[in-house]
């Protein structure tokens, strides 16, 4: 019988060599390999090595805190870094400001992606996720600082179309997370959010003649395990850690939920707790009027999430079905830390199966965050100055789905609005206007959505705008709003606006009255 090696973490952070192209697992603060994150920070510390590392990983890995990815927050310690989302991680995005390292930001569904294609020794990934944004090379190709040169992603023309085209590499050493491992090595996921892109990565090491590194709750008797619940396969697993418990949450800082792995179900609840009548509910109202039954949706954080708070208040919330990007389909999706995780969810994929069916268009609609907006119908949502919040999987799921839902307020910084006799009032102003005349940096591209043939409207607290071909158009207004002072003198550019009978539709009445709006009938 196989009997996997069993070592501690201080010997594991040995096993990366100066200059190796590294990886971890995770998702937000949940899945995360503290045990190893920790020693190599301490070994680098004491050390010096390893150093020059290239360090990669899909989606977003930490909790602002020190913990998960921030331990290689370290100059000298990475040579590069490439991740989809950077939000988690100011530490490592301070050091991409100050040109410490090479620093990327592409898309989080192409490196799942990338990751199964390196295993299968596949010359890299293609996709046309991402055209016209600026991880296209022609926008800058991902790159974040002035010391970042090489092309990792290229432009390419396959029989007249054009593609996104990522190189694979080979992958040095891999330190994954696990719930249990067996004594030949086999490892189970259970108790864990998701399981990510852990298979693809181990295959991808172990094919790129790399060490495999996993660290469990515990070892248990070989045979013991269901197969059925063994995601890596002791023939890809090199070492097994075995980590003190206070390294292995299964979120950073939050308690153990079995509701979010799926080994428990919540007590179901018809009841929804009424929000206030503010801004962010008459956006989700709004949005929640362009619900369909039996959908497959996909939220963002913020302003997008009250869209299923207000379905649930309606008694719709189960006519749509949510999907995170990590892997869950159905129940109800988390914040905070623990996004990425769902409760009482219908299923648990991986994560590169979730955006095989984004990419495909399998989504029917999509509600996504608003930080700013251009005459183009252009949004930007990972770059702001010298703060990286990162792209994500918002590229894979807003190219791709049919009918897309910016939500956010109109302006930010300090908005104040309320609710008065059915019109909206605003008490006061935000300080930073969110429709300017070209956004930073492209994260969704209005012109490619046009070509594409999808639906994308702009919702806010005080008008709609709707994406046709010649640009934004203004399409609805709150009552109680003034056209001019409180829309066009708060905006970079004037939309075309669009008049029935000389007048601006309203927004639907319902939407500002303190009762429920009676979607479900």
């Amino acid at each position: 019988m196989r009997q996997v090696k069993i070592i501690t973490a201080d010997e594991a952070a040995k096993l990366i060599k100066n200059g190796d192209t590294f990886t971890t697992s995770g998702f937000v603060a949940s899945a995360i390999p503290e045990a190893l994150n920790k020693a190599v920070e301490k070994r680098f510390l004491e050390t010096g090595e390893p150093n020059n590392i290239t360090y990669v990983y899909a989606g977003s890995q930490g909790n602002k805190d020190g913990r998960g990815a921030e331990h290689y927050a370290h100059k000298g310690l990475m040579k590069r870094f490439i991740a989809g989302h950077w939000a988690t991680i100011p530490a490592i995005g301070k050091m991409a400001m100050n040109n410490e390292m090479e620093a990327y930001n592409v898309s989080q569904g192409a490196l799942c992606h990338l990751f199964r294609d390196i295993a299968a020794h596949k010359p890299g990934t293609f996709t046309k996720v991402g055209l016209g944004t600026f991880i296209d090379p022609r926008n800058g190709g991902g790159k974040i600082n002035d010391i970042t040169k090489e092309d990792i992603v290229e432009l390419m023309t396959i029989k007249g179309q054009e593609y996104l085209f990522y190189p694979a590499f080979p992958i040095n050493v891999a330190f994954l997370r696990g719930t249990y491992a067996d004594e030949s090595g086999n490892i189970t996921l259970e108790k864990e959010v998701a399981t990510l892109e852990g298979t693809s990565v181990a295959q991808a090491t172990k094919n790129s003649g790399g060490i495999v590194v996993v660290q469990v709750e515990r070892v248990v008797k070989a045979g013991t395990l269901d197969p059925r619940l063994v995601k890596i396969p002791g023939i890809y697993v090199d070492y097994v850690v075995v980590a003190d418990p206070a390294d292995h949450e299964q979120s950073l800082g939050c308690p153990y939920d079995p509701t979010l792995s799926g080994e428990k179900r919540a007590p179901e609840t018809n009841s929804a707790a009424v929000l206030p009548l503010d801004a962010k509910k008459i956006i989700g109202r709004r949005g929640a009027l362009e619900l369909e039954k039996d959908v497959a949706v996909n939220l963002g954080v913020g302003a997008p999430e009250y869209v299923a708070s207000v379905a649930c208040e309606e008694g719709i919330g189960d006519y749509m079905t949510l999907t995170v990007e990590g892997g869950p389909v159905g129940g109800i999706p988390q914040g905070g830390p623990r996004f990425g995780a769902t409760m009482n969810a219908d299923a648990i994929l991986d994560q590169g199966y979730q955006f095989d069916f984004y990419d495909g268009g399998g989504l029917d609609l999509a509600f996504l965050g608003l930080a700013e907006c251009d005459e183009n119908g252009h949004i930007n949502v990972s770059r702001f100055g010298p703060m990286i919040a990162g792209c994500g999987g918002f590229i894979n799921i807003t190219q791709n789905t049919p009918k897309v839902f910016f939500c956010g307020t109109f302006t930010a910084g300090g908005l104040k609005v309320k609710v008065e006799d059915g019109k909206v009032v605003i008490a006061q102003e935000g300080k930073k206007k969110k429709f300017i005349k070209a956004v930073e940096q492209i994260t969704f591209n209005g012109d490619i959505a046009n070509k594409n043939g999808q639906q994308v409207m702009y919702i806010t607290e005080r008008c709609v705008f709707t994406l046709k071909e010649d640009g934004l158009h203004l399409t609805e207004i709150a009552p109680g709003i003034d056209l001019q002072t409180q829309i066009l003198d708060m905006m970079d550019f004037e939309p075309k606006i669009d008049r029935v009978d000389g007048e601006i539709k309203l927004m639907d009445a319902r939407i500002f009255a303190e009762a429920p709006m009676g979607l479900k009938d």
